[in-house]
């Protein structure tokens, strides 16, 4: 059911604010939601150890430091505190709101996540320098991507398919949040006066998927293809 999965999602979110208060709180300054650490100024920063000096090319000194410290291993401990907290609060909540979910379904969302924390985990290993970098260009092309497929599988052509489900609104804003945030990432709303106006272009994508879907039908698209053979 649509509302127990809306349960879920919640409790999701619950279980990620929760995480992330809680690491913010134990790293340096403990206690403050402040972070104090290292200034990046370049990606090789974030891979120190392939900077292991090796005198006169003969034996290699293993002295490889966290340069940003902790930018790196805080994502680490956040996601330890998600999977504890999801351990601990999701069966007991999954199990008094999924009501309308199979006894082997209400369980499917903790056991993808089993599967994803290791794979993000893999991914800040290696790549937590470039996604560093690139994580705001990656948050607007997966919203604009998600959004994209999202209303074409729902058949969403007019304002008023909008409007019909209270669902189908809070998708479309969830993925204008993500876009706001984004664009706010970028930015970093360094200049007040030339960054603000940028965030009237978050509705932009929906609007302009739904004034050119009418055109790319494919059904019209097959329908005057055969009338023009």
């Amino acid at each position: 059911r649509s509302s127990s999965a809306v349960l879920q999602h919640l409790t999701a979110l619950l279980e990620c604010s929760v995480a992330a208060v809680v690491t913010l709180l134990l790293s340096d300054p403990v206690g403050s939601l402040h972070i104090r650490s290292c200034r990046v100024k370049k990606l090789s920063d974030w891979y120190t150890m392939l900077y292991n000096p090796s005198p006169d090319y003969v034996t290699t000194v293993h002295c490889t430091h966290e340069a940003v410290y902790p930018l790196y291993t805080i994502v680490f401990i956040y996601y330890a505190f998600c999977l504890v907290l999801m351990m601990l609060l999701r069966p007991l909540l999954v199990k008094k709101i999924a009501c309308g979910l199979g006894r082997s379904d209400r369980f499917k969302s903790i056991y993808a996540a089993l599967y994803f924390f290791p794979i993000l985990t893999v991914l800040q290993a290696v790549g937590g320098g470039l996604l560093y970098y690139a994580f705001p260009y990656i948050i607007l092309v997966l919203s604009l991507v998600t959004l994209a497929v999202y209303m074409s599988a729902s058949e969403v052509e007019f304002f008023k398919d909008l409007l019909v489900r209270k669902k189908r609104l809070v998708v479309l804003f969830s993925h204008w949040l993500l876009h706001a945030y984004g664009i706010i990432s970028i930015s970093k709303l360094d200049k007040l006066e030339q960054d603000l106006p940028l965030l009237a272009l978050v509705p932009a994508p929906a609007l302009f998927y739904l004034m050119t879907a009418k055109y790319t039908e494919p059904s019209r698209i097959l329908s005057e293809g055969g009338n023009g053979h």
